[in-house]
């Protein structure tokens, strides 16, 4: 019933995803709220319930039917959000693979970093030590 009316949201294909996903979200609880609204009144739906019309037995299964159809497809769409929230196996080894190559980038920075002041140091001991040569030389 309120499918008729909406369309199938499934079909907003020039949407960004995540308008996309707004836009699934509100016609789905646009179709749940069309499907439960005729089954508010719970007395006249027994009453009609128990009517010997068929027309109103056949109203009672299609709010029930409508009713079912929404409440799946939001049952689907919360487990499609379930799962996109989780990511997948591979997207946490990619992650889990660019921290490790950021912290070997910082590491190898570090050590070059540390090579240098090392062959500073040695340049400066080397320096020292002619210096004290030559001045022993002049003893």
């Amino acid at each position: 019933m309120a499918e008729r009316q909406l369309g199938d949201p499934h079909d907003t294909q020039m949407h960004s995803p995540q308008s996309q996903t707004k836009d699934d979200m509100i016609g789905y609880v646009m179709a749940l709220e069309a499907a439960l609204l005729p089954c508010l009144p719970a007395r006249e739906l027994q009453a009609i319930d128990r009517s010997p019309h068929p027309s109103h037995q056949i109203d009672v299964e299609r709010h029930a039917r409508d009713f079912m159809e929404a409440a799946k497809k939001l049952q689907l769409y919360f487990i499609s959000l379930q799962r996109e929230d989780q990511p997948t196996k591979e997207e946490i080894l990619q992650k889990d693979i660019a921290m490790m190559e950021e912290e070997v980038k910082t590491k190898t920075d570090l050590i070059k970093k540390q090579e240098r002041l090392i062959q500073g140091w040695r340049k400066e001991l080397k320096d020292q030590l002619e210096k004290h040569n030559v001045e022993l030389e002049r003893v």
